[in-house]
């Protein structure tokens, strides 16, 4: 007898590797599709949005960048940054924001996932491939490790680290390719208005924005998309 065959549903998850909340989003999302497991077969793919696209090329010290920011004092940030941190660190992850962490700019990042993603594309990858392998492990080398992840060679260790050909990467960051599509992809999200990360697209049409706790997204996919296909 053949098993019934599993619906898809894909995910675009619109975030920045700059963005803590993002982080968080997913390891929360990860709980959702765990939930849904043998119901849902879940496709994610990663769209870039830079949160700071004019930042320069040597970053900004974290914590001045989010006090000139969102006006806020210094003893705000360090509440911030350190409730931020329990989160994190209640769902699986590490910050180690340490005196020195800075924020970088992300557009290169941007450029090695959007290669990722065609790759991934191309080869018709499961659930989770390796664009979203790349995706976590710079955000584990931007806010565990502190490593600077504006750096070419940092991006090319980073991205030979989930298997992907380092020569390549580095050519790709040497040169302008993928370049248009960041900036292509960007500019379609803001016309969807997406003006916030992490911003989750579920089936091509049902927004979800921000890092929502599980109950939240199951609700949506059991009400809004289950329900509608059934």
């Amino acid at each position: 007898m053949t098993e019934p065959r599993v619906p898809r549903l894909s995910v675009d998850i619109v975030s920045d590797v700059m963005c803590p909340w993002c982080i968080i989003g997913w390891l929360k999302f990860r709980q959702v599709m765990d939930h849904f497991d043998g119901r849902l077969d879940f496709r994610v793919q990663w769209h870039p949005f830079e949160l700071n696209p004019d930042m320069p090329p040597e970053g900004e010290d974290a914590a001045e960048h989010v006090m000139r920011k969102y006006g806020i004092s210094a003893e705000q940030s360090r509440a911030n940054t350190g409730r931020l941190a329990g989160v994190a660190a209640d769902l699986g992850f590490a910050f180690n924001r340490g005196p020195e962490f800075r924020m970088r700019n992300s557009f290169d990042a941007h450029r090695l996932l959007t290669w990722a993603g065609a790759l991934e594309e191309a080869e018709q990858a499961g659930p989770t491939g390796v664009q979203t392998a790349l995706k976590l492990a710079l955000f584990t080398a931007h806010f565990t490790d502190n490593r600077d992840v504006s750096d070419h060679a940092v991006l090319a260790d980073v991205a030979a680290s989930v298997g992907l050909d380092r020569a390549r990467a580095a050519t790709i960051l040497a040169s302008g390719e993928f370049g248009e599509m960041v900036r292509t992809e960007e500019a379609y999200w803001a016309d969807q208005n997406i003006t916030g990360v992490p911003a989750f697209i579920l089936g091509g049409r049902m927004l979800v924005p921000g890092a929502q706790d599980p109950e939240v997204f199951i609700r949506v996919i059991e009400n809004k998309i289950l329900a509608a296909a059934a």
